[in-house]
C-alpha cells in the first residue's frame, strides 16, 4: 500500500495540494432537501471528459487523499476509468467514494473494478444513512432509498471479504430533522456487518430549506460523545489501512473542535484551504474548499496545467482572503488537514491516540 509518510514534511512546509476533492457530476438520483448542491442537481452541465481529466491529473503530483463527490458519482459511466487516471498519475494513499446506495447494479461492479485496479490505495466507500427504514426515505425525499442502500451495503461487505484495500463506512448528515434520532441511527449502524467507521457530518452550505440547519448543538455533542466512548471500547470501529488509528484519533479531536467552532462562532484553527487542499467541480472550476465560492481559476483556461492554476495571481488572492477573513465552518474534510498538518495539534492528537485500543 502507498505510504502516507512522505507527506509528514507538509506539517511544516505547505506548498503542494495533498487533499483533492473532485465533484464529478451534479447529476443525482436522490432528492435530498438538505443538499448544498441542490441548485445544480439533476442538471446537464459541461462535465470534464475522461481525456481532460487525464491531462490535468498528469501534472498534479502525488496526493495523500483523493475524494470524489457529486451528485451521485456512480452515475458517471466512466468512473472506474477516471479513478484509474488519478491512480496512475497521483498515487493516492486514500481514495474516497461516497454513494447514496440507490443503484447497487451500477455501484458494485464499478467498485470492484476500482478495487482491482488500485491495489496500493485504501479505497474508502461510504454509504449515506440519515435515518432507519422509512425515516431515511422520508428525510431524503427518495422512496426505496433505505432498501437499496442496504442492498448496496451487503454487496460491498461481500467485496470487502475479497479485497483487503476496501474500507467501509457510513456517513450520517446531522440536521434538524434527525437530531433526535441519533441513538437509534448509531444503534443500527452498529449492527451492519463490516462497518469500520461511522461519520456524523454537520449539515452545511446553503440547503433549499434553511430549517435543516436549525440544529441543537448540544444534541450534536451528545451524539459525537457517544461515538467517542464506543471508539475507545473493545469493539471499536476503525479502518484497517496504515495509520488508521491516527486517523481515528484525529476524528476525536475534530468532533470536539467542530462543536466548539460552532458554539463560539469563530475559527479556532488556521485553515489550509487553497494551500494543501483544493476542490474542482465538474466543469473544471477550482476552489479552495466546498463552502467558499471564490474561484481560483478554471483548469481549461490554464491548458489543464493544475500547478500553474494553483500558483496564479487569482489563487494567491483567494488564499490571502481566507487568511484575512478568518472564515470558519464545520466541514469535516477540511478539519482533517487543518488538524493533522498543524504542528500545534500534535499533542492533542497524540493524547487521543494513546486512549484508543490497538489494532
Amino acid at each position: 500500500m502507498y505510504s502516507p509518510a512522505k507527506y509528514i514534511p507538509s506539517i511544516f512546509v505547505k506548498r503542494d495540494v495533498l487533499q483533492f476533492t473532485f465533484f464529478l457530476t451534479s447529476r443525482c438520483n436522490a432528492r435530498c432537501p438538505f443538499c448544498f448542491y441542490w441548485r445544480d442537481r439533476h442538471t446537464s452541465r459541461d462535465e470534464l471528459s475522461l481525456e481532460e481529466i487525464e491531462r490535468f491529473s498528469a501534472g498534479m503530483g502525488d496526493l495523500l487523499w483523493l475524494l470524489f463527490s457529486g451528485g451521485e458519482i456512480f452515475i458517471r459511466k466512466d468512473l472506474p476509468e477516471i479513478v484509474d487516471a488519478f491512480y496512475r498519475n497521483t498515487h493516492p494513499v486514500i481514495i474516497t467514494l461516497p454513494t447514496n446506495g440507490l443503484a447497487p447494479n451500477l455501484i458494485l461492479p464499478k467498485v470492484e473494478q476500482i478495487l482491482a485496479g488500485c491495489p496500493e490505495s485504501a479505497v474508502v466507500c461510504k454509504v449515506s444513512l440519515d435515518g432507519v427504514g422509512e425515516d431515511h426515505d422520508r428525510l431524503r425525499d427518495t422512496p426505496g432509498n433505505f432498501e437499496k442502500a442496504m442492498e448496496t451495503w451487503e454487496g460491498l461487505h461481500r467485496l470487502g471479504e475479497r479485497y483487503d484495500n476496501l474500507q467501509l463506512g457510513i456517513n450520517t448528515v446531522f440536521c434538524q430533522e434527525n437530531q433526535d434520532d441519533m441513538d437509534a441511527i448509531i444503534d443500527f449502524v452498529n449492527t451492519l456487518p463490516g462497518c469500520e467507521t461511522h461519520t456524523i457530518s454537520m449539515v452545511r452550505g446553503d440547503p433549499a430549506d434553511d430549517d435543516y440547519k436549525k440544529i441543537d448543538l448540544e444534541k450534536y455533542k451528545r451524539a459525537v460523545d457517544r461515538l467517542e466512548v464506543e471508539l475507545k471500547g473493545s469493539d471499536a470501529k476503525m479502518y484497517h489501512f496504515a495509520m488508521a488509528r491516527l486517523k481515528s484519533a484525529q476524528d476525536l479531536v475534530q468532533r470536539q473542535l467542530i462543536y466548539e467552532t460552532m458554539r463560539q462562532s469563530r475559527r479556532l484553527l488556521p485553515c489550509y484551504a487553497g494551500r494543501i487542499t483544493a476542490v474542482m467541480n465538474e466543469e473544471g472550476d477550482v476552489f479552495p474548499c466546498e463552502i467558499l465560492l471564490d474561484r481560483m481559476g478554471n483548469i481549461r483556461d490554464f491548458d489543464y496545467d493544475f500547478q500553474e492554476l494553483m500558483h496564479s495571481q487569482e489563487a494567491d488572492r483567494v488564499r490571502a482572503k481566507i487568511h484575512r477573513s478568518k472564515c470558519y465552518c464545520s466541514h469535516e474534510c477540511y478539519f482533517v488537514t487543518n488538524i493533522l498538518f498543524n504542528p500545534l495539534m500534535v499533542g492533542p492528537v497524540a493524547k487521543k491516540f494513546l486512549q484508543l485500543p490497538g489494532r
